[in-house]
């Protein structure tokens, strides 16, 4: 692996961290472990692919930044007074790590589409298979038997 394809994993796993800490975090500090654990379980498994070189896998990566920045954008403009996509409660702790999620989630949108590598039919699978897998995530997470833990 050449040192801009290292550095650009280097950024693309520095970026998932951010997001699965985040949500980690965010998950203790409203007491729903399980929930957010959950949802970043997509996000934890692209971390490997990234980890372990393929040029493709980075497209794992970029379906879970888009996504998460969306939903922090809805927030935001929710907080705002903007826009009533996402309602409730916030804490300045919750507000806080909207931001870092946000903001790890650009890094990474950047880090994935800076310099692309990796030929186009590996690549589009990825990105789908892990769209499908964070919004399979999603979903779960807030089913009734997860929904409150």
């Amino acid at each position: 692996m050449e040192t801009s394809e290292r550095s650009d994993s280097f950024h693309i796993l520095g970026a998932l961290t951010g997001v699965i800490v985040g949500l980690l975090v965010v998950g203790t500090v409203s007491h729903l472990p399980i929930r957010h654990l959950i949802q970043v379980t997509p996000a934890a498994i692209a971390a490997v692919f990234v980890a372990r070189g393929s040029r493709a896998a980075r497209y794992a990566a970029l379906p879970i930044f888009v996504l998460w920045l969306l939903i922090m954008v809805a927030i935001w403009l929710f907080l705002l007074g903007l826009a009533r996509v996402v309602t409730g409660h916030f804490t300045t702790a919750e507000t806080v790590l909207t931001i870092v999620i946000g903001l790890s989630s650009l890094w990474g949108m950047v880090a994935v589409l800076r310099r692309p590598r990796a030929r186009p039919l590996p690549a589009i699978l990825f990105f789908i298979l892990f769209a499908a897998l964070q919004w399979a995530g999603l979903w779960l997470s807030m089913r009734p038997a997860f929904a409150r833990r």
